[in-house]
């Protein structure tokens, strides 16, 4: 475990391909899209569980 953020950690001093501030950018960018969109994402997740649900009832 040690190794894998010993290498995590030289990928992000690295010079080469994305930055830090890049990643922190797109983790914001995602946050904010999560918040906006929190009700839909819910209506979204509440039909899926549901259908999935009277799928295994059906199967049962």
């Amino acid at each position: 475990m040690k190794q894998w953020f010993t290498e995590l950690d030289k990928k992000l001093k690295s010079e080469a391909g994305i930055g830090t501030v890049e990643i922190i950018l797109i983790l914001v960018v995602l946050i904010a899209l999560v918040i906006l969109f929190k009700d839909q994402i819910l209506a979204l997740a509440t039909s899926i569980f549901s259908q999935v649900n009277k799928s295994v009832k059906n199967v049962y």
